[in-house]
This record gives C-alpha cells, sequence and structure tokens, in this order.
C-alpha cells in the first residue's frame, strides 16, 4: 500500500514521503479500515508516541495522522460491533501507525459508523477536533449555559467547532485569534472578537472558561482572566500558572464512539459545520503538514 512515512526524528516534516509500506496486520479486537480521508496535526512529528510503541520501542518508519473516514475492509480476531464494507470514521491510536495511507489498523472500539449522507472529507474533521472541543469544553471546562467562554484559536480545527459548540450551549462566546479570522469567527456564532496582535487581553474583561490552543505567554496572560471558580483547559502544554481560586486542566482527547455519534448527528442535522480548510491528496501530504498553522478550519488528506 502507499503511505507517508517518516524515517528520521531529526528530519520534521522534510523527512515526510511518499512511498510503500506493509499492509497492516489486523490484531485481535482491530479493524482494518480502507482509508477515503484523513485529518493530521501539524505537531504530531514532535510528540513521543510517533516514534515509539507502548512499551517505549523504536517503531520507526513511522506513518503519522490519527483521524480518518474510511470503509471496513477487514476484522481482526474476535472482533464485533462493526462488519466489513461499513462506513466508519475515527481516531487510530497514537502509538500506532496512522491514518495516512491506504490501509490501517485501528482499534474498533475507536471508531463509529458514519451515516451515507455525510461525506468522509467532513466526516475526518471530527475525530480529534470535535472530541477535543467538546472535551474540553464540557468535560473539563464544565461549560454551561449563561457563561461566558474565550476560545482562542477561534477558526482553526478544534476552535470553530469549539466556538460552535459553546454558542450552542447558550454561553457568551469570545473567539480570539489573528485579524483575518475576525469575520469567520463571528459566522461561526462567536459574539465577540479579540485580534490577538492588536487588542489587549485584559479588555475581555472575567471569563468562566479559558479555552487554550496556543500555550506560551497567551496561556498564562490568559490565567488572569477567569473568575473565581473557573477553569483554563489547554491542549498546548501543562500550565505553569494557576487561575486565582479556580482550576487549570492540561489534557490528550481520548477516543468516545458515543460523543463521535452525537457530534456526526449535529453535522447531519445542520446544528453544527466543520470547516474544510484545504484538500490535499496523500502525494502533497508533507507539504500540508507545513502550511497547515495557516489554514483555517482542517487541512483533510484525500486518500481513496
Amino acid at each position: 500500500m502507499r503511505a507517508i512515512v517518516v524515517r528520521d526524528r531529526d528530519a520534521g516534516v522534510s523527512g515526510l514521503a511518499l512511498t510503500d509500506m506493509p499492509y497492516p496486520h489486523a490484531a485481535e479486537n482491530d479493524v482494518i479500515v480502507r482509508v477515503h480521508a484523513a485529518g493530521f496535526t501539524p505537531g504530531e512529528l514532535d510528540w513521543p508516541a510517533t516514534w515509539t510503541d507502548r512499551a517505549g520501542r523504536d517503531r520507526t518508519p513511522t506513518i503519522p495522522g490519527h483521524e480518518l473516514s474510511g470503509v471496513v475492509a477487514e476484522l481482526g480476531y474476535g472482533t464485533t460491533g462493526l462488519t466489513v464494507g461499513q462506513r466508519v470514521f475515527g481516531l487510530t491510536d497514537w502509538a500506532r501507525n496512522g491514518s495516512l495511507a491506504e490501509y490501517t489498523a485501528v482499534e474498533a472500539r475507536n471508531l463509529a459508523p458514519l451515516a451515507a449522507d455525510i461525506d468522509h472529507t467532513v466526516a475526518a474533521t471530527l475525530p480529534i477536533s470535535g472530541l477535543t472541543a467538546w472535551q474540553g469544553l464540557f468535560d473539563h471546562g464544565r461549560l454551561t449555559t449563561g457563561q461566558t467562554v474565550l476560545v482562542h484559536g477561534a477558526t482553526g480545527g478544534v476552535g470553530s467547532i469549539a466556538v460552535q459548540l459553546a454558542r450552542e450551549v447558550g454561553a457568551h462566546v469570545i473567539g480570539a485569534g489573528r485579524a483575518g479570522d475576525r469575520d469567520l469567527a463571528l459566522a461561526l456564532g462567536a459574539h465577540t472578537f479579540l485580534d490577538l496582535g492588536a487588542d489587549d487581553l485584559r479588555d475581555v474583561g472575567e471569563v468562566d472558561v479559558v479555552f487554550d490552543v496556543i500555550g506560551g505567554d497567551i496561556l498564562e496572560r490568559s490565567t488572569a482572566l477567569v473568575r473565581p471558580g473557573g477553569t483554563v483547559v489547554t491542549i498546548a502544554t501543562p500550565p505553569t500558572v494557576q487561575p486565582r481560586d479556580g482550576r487549570a486542566v492540561f489534557f490528550v482527547v481520548e477516543p468516545d464512539r458515543a460523543r463521535l455519534t452525537d457530534l456526526a448527528e449535529r453535522v447531519r442535522s445542520g446544528r453544527l459545520k466543520p470547516i474544510v480548510g484545504a484538500e490535499r491528496p496523500l502525494a502533497e501530504a508533507p507539504a500540508a503538514f507545513a502550511r497547515d498553522r495557516r489554514t483555517p478550519g482542517k487541512t483533510i488528506i484525500k486518500v481513496g
């Protein structure tokens, strides 16, 4: 099969290349998925699990990408709940070869059935971005109706979904990003927009939840905005500063079949509109890694 592979940890994005790889093995409770569309995270070449398995052993050459939509091609021993030929989408394991390939092995529990009226490209935007947005806002941030949330990266893959989910639950949403993101953030449902390049963060006032995808100085300065009892949630880096009388949470997204199903239903009903920022063929995935950070929404790699 054809896949995007990286062999040298020090090579970074320049080390990504399209090449032939062996067809994956279906372990117990696995599914082999014929990938139609895949997503990736630009920083995943810096993740330890990209280079080692769960036992810490080197697993190069490695195939990146952890979001996919496709069709079940094969079932591993003991796998139940899915059938060959079924449309599915979901999240691959962090410490195994990923989705930027024609076929990939995935634990069945990490996949959800995909309705025929949802395009594979749209479905591939949901596993990491959708689950991260939901878990950050509601499981960790405990956001409820009437509260105020500041969403950094409001037009990115995660942020664009977080803005829509927060608005739907009845929160007051402040979107933050670059000046060029303003119109899109407001169209997604943000009540107001903060230009991080020109506006003063302190002008936001107090908020109940900060949802951060940036880290660094932005995360530290945003922590001061959290009112007593509020929460800073970040996926960028463990916070070094705690909010006054509040909580700071760093988390890594977890697979959740039931929530994936719920997100897909929101897409079907028009309540959630994921943004496909760009579509690239598998051969152009290395170039997409390099420029994805400047793309609104989620860049999707078309495989099958």
